[in-house]
């Protein structure tokens, strides 16, 4: 059924959107959709830089801290 709505049934359908609630609605809906998505994106951001942070902390932590004379003797 929805397969075979088209160019002109989506125009249609924009149009009786448009209409029943106007531009001003419209206008602020998709304004709070670009907020949402923005916050999304920041929050994915975040979070990739925590994990980023706790692998480079245990990468640390692994790290050789023999000291240089010492390394010599094994």
């Amino acid at each position: 059924m929805l397969n075979n709505i088209g160019l002109p049934g989506l125009l249609l359908i924009a149009v009786v959107v448009l209409v029943l609630f106007g531009r001003g609605k419209i206008s602020s809906l998709m304004g709070e959709v670009g907020k949402g998505i923005t916050s999304f994106k920041k929050g994915v951001a975040e979070g990739t830089k925590e994990i980023d942070d706790a692998s480079d902390e245990s990468a640390q932590s692994a790290r050789d801290v023999t000291p240089e004379d010492e390394k010599d003797k094994a």
